[in-house]
């Protein structure tokens, strides 16, 4: 589903189907990486998931796309510039295929905003980023997995760093009002997202 959506996103602006496959390779190669262990294909499939549920409330569906497809398109568990980084990559090839500067821009800053996950004035941005951190609010088994997965990224830090830094994330997330922006996304996820992270603070 992730490659069919991508090549019929790029259909739009390019017809040369060797720079579309040529596109998508890299995107497949980059979350593939045996470094990575959540920030994956699998977790673009489930961004997807999330936010076709909430299409209709979209007002740029292929920004949006291009979000997806490129905010984690550079990871490196011990650089704090991912975020530049995937933007700037993916501003590269959007104008590879003449997307315009409006659009480029915008993606851009959904890509920048999955940082801080802060509320942002484009309601976009904020499907977007509420997406981004619907695994917080999933059943605990997935939760737990997906803790298990972030510390395998992060294995170069012995736990006497790893932890302190982990619970300093996840504090940052249940001192906010909000996890979850949008309504959609706050009501089916927000309890059980605090549950989560209480309960791996718990674990640490």
């Amino acid at each position: 589903m992730l490659k069919e959506t991508f090549i019929e996103l790029l259909t739009k602006y390019t017809d040369n189907d060797s720079l579309k496959k040529e596109l998508w390779t890299e995107i497949e190669k980059n979350y593939s990486s045996k470094k990575r262990h959540y920030h994956t294909l699998e977790h673009l499939d489930n961004l997807l998931s999330q936010l076709t549920d909430v299409k209709s409330e979209i007002q740029n569906w292929e920004i949006i796309l291009f979000t997806l497809f490129y905010h984690d398109i550079i990871y490196n568990s011990i650089k704090s510039d991912n975020e530049e980084k995937s933007a700037e990559f993916a501003e590269n090839r959007m104008k590879q295929i003449s997307v315009s500067n409006d659009k480029i821009e915008l993606c851009k800053e959904q890509i920048l905003a999955t940082k801080s996950h802060i509320k942002s004035t484009d309601s976009d941005t904020n499907y977007f980023t509420d997406a981004d951190l619907s695994v917080l609010g999933q059943n605990w088994e997935t939760y737990l997995l997906y803790c298990k997965n972030v510390r395998k990224e992060y294995s170069i830090y012995p736990t006497l760093v790893y932890n302190p830094g982990r619970k300093k994330v996840l504090n940052h997330f249940l001192s906010m009002d909000r996890i979850f922006k949008t309504d959609f996304f706050y009501n089916k996820f927000e309890i059980q997202a605090k549950q989560n992270l209480q309960q791996e603070i718990e674990l640490l």
